[in-house]
């Protein structure tokens, strides 16, 4: 069964070259992401409900707007704004679905940021079946550590083919992503521009984006398109999943 990804993180549907914070523009990330029509997408960066008239169920808005299903998966509250974290959408219904939080440091360096993340797991009935995981690195190598860890327990507690994408915060050859990649395989292998760079979107340095999956499935072709919507562009992947 084939099947279209896509991930992109969004930063919370603000446009990137309109450069201001307040601006939200959900029709322009709705039709960004119908022009790939993907089976299943995963969010980052993604605002939920909250007191600031600001924060609103972003992944709903999307979700209805495109006519998918939709997961959003909180990993924290923004100084008390509103809900934040990550997202899944869908063509096609969830079996379950679950957040799961990814530990904090115990120990944090002065003058660093840190931000409690998560990753959102979701069981599709597609195939012979599907877990779809979605996660946003932190980024000390102490976060990222977690992380990893993280989603490497999700990844052997699977018992479907896995397919996993976020925005890592990490380069390619970072060794944080040995663990994921001795589980899984990088659809960059196959990107029709390998190599290619995910952010900033308008003059990108680096790949920080990434679409993984088990080694039952197969990718079939991947691509980071040069468009600028978010301040990281989107990745997108042609997978085929075991019947």
């Amino acid at each position: 069964m084939k099947l279209r990804i896509l991930t992109f993180n969004i930063q919370h549907c603000k446009s990137y070259l309109q450069g201001n914070p307040e601006v939200i523009d959900f029709d322009l990330f709705a039709d960004t992401i119908k022009c790939f029509d993907p089976d299943i997408v995963g969010l980052n960066e993604v605002r939920g409900e909250g007191p600031n008239p600001a924060y609103t169920a972003q992944a709903k808005i999307l979700a209805e707007k495109l006519g998918y299903y939709y997961f959003f998966s909180p990993a924290l509250n923004i100084g008390g704004h509103g809900p934040y974290g990550n997202a899944i959408l869908s063509k096609h219904p969830f079996k379950t679905t679950e957040i799961l939080l990814i530990p904090d440091p115990e120990i944090k360096e002065d003058g660093r940021y840190y931000e409690t993340r998560c990753v959102a797991k979701a069981e599709l009935e597609l195939g012979a079946g599907l877990t779809m995981l979605v996660t946003h690195f932190g980024l000390t190598d102490v976060e990222a550590e977690n992380a990893a860890a993280t989603v490497c327990t999700a990844i052997d507690n699977a018992k479907t083919p896995v397919i996993l994408t976020g925005d890592f915060n990490v380069l390619p050859d970072n060794p944080v992503l040995n663990p994921i990649r001795d589980r899984m395989l990088d659809t960059e292998d196959v990107f029709s521009h390998k190599g290619s760079l995910s952010f900033p979107s308008d003059k990108p340095y680096e790949k920080i984006d990434y679409i993984f999956t088990t080694p039952s499935i197969k990718t079939e072709f991947a691509t980071i398109p040069q468009m600028i919507v978010s301040d990281h562009r989107p990745l997108f992947a042609v997978v085929e999943i075991p019947d």
